[in-house]
């Protein structure tokens, strides 16, 4: 089976307020998609479903399904399972308070590796994807806090990729990064595509549209329409669709 995510008929509430309506949406083996609208339509609320992270939110109730594999997350499937192989990147970059070396190795220590010649090769070889090791391989015991605000995102990637996910969600990894930082994440998405199934939400269209293979345009907790991502931009079916991406609203 091509498809590693399928959503059908999902609707997401908090307390009495709809905020996603009947969205229906394929994530495909090793594809990026781009998730684009204004702020506040749903975008970001979409992907948290997708590793169960509004869970934590008690007024959250959410019907319809959502399959990984074929298998229904919100059924028999481990939260624990699923948040190793549905990774997440956030926007604001978050490494924990430790070393450098101590982030990446944080996930497999907590799943009881503790081969240390095996955490060293799963540290490099993330840090590696990362498009990191090189510029950290002389200081892993330093702080990760002493890194900058681009490397810390990717060394936030590389903790997410030591994990060994199928899917990594990222909720504007680059909203907070210079345009040179900006530049090395969207290319490390090529890279991580090869291995990769990625979802990522932004606010750029720019981005979108270099970065992606599909993209979907939300709008008030709808999902207005998807398409591949030059189809989209350029031959958009909805009208609201074309209109945001040609800066009439949003």
């Amino acid at each position: 089976m091509n498809n590693k995510i399928e959503v059908s008929g999902l609707d997401l509430f908090y307390g009495d307020f709809q905020a996603l309506k009947n969205i229906n949406f394929i994530l495909a083996h090793r594809e990026v998609s781009a998730l684009i609208g204004p702020s506040g339509c749903g975008k970001s609320t979409f992907i948290r479903i997708l590793n169960r992270m509004n869970d934590l939110i008690p007024s959250c109730r959410i019907t319809g399904s959502v399959l990984l594999d074929g298998e229904d997350i919100y059924g028999s499937l481990d939260i624990t399972e699923l948040r190793t192989r549905v990774g997440m990147v956030f926007q604001k970059p978050n490494p924990f308070n430790m070393s450098i070396f101590d982030n990446v190795a944080y996930g497999k220590r907590m799943q009881g590796l503790r081969n240390r010649q095996k955490l060293e090769e799963q540290v490099e070889a993330s840090l590696r994807k990362a498009a990191l090791w090189e510029e950290v391989k002389d200081r892993l015991k330093k702080p990760a806090l002493s890194l900058s605000g681009g490397q810390q995102q990717r060394l936030c990637i590389a903790r997410s990729i030591a994990m060994e996910p199928e899917i990594i969600l990222m909720d504007e990894p680059t909203s907070a990064l210079d345009p040179i930082a900006t530049g090395k994440i969207e290319e490390l998405m090529g890279e991580l595509k090869k291995e990769y199934s990625i979802i990522i939400v932004t606010h750029a269209m720019h981005q979108a549209a270099r970065v992606s293979d599909k993209t979907a345009f939300f709008l008030l907790g709808e999902l207005i329409e998807d398409n591949d991502t030059k189809t989209l931009f350029t031959n958009p079916r909805d009208k609201r669709t074309e209109d945001y991406i040609s800066g009439r609203f949003g």
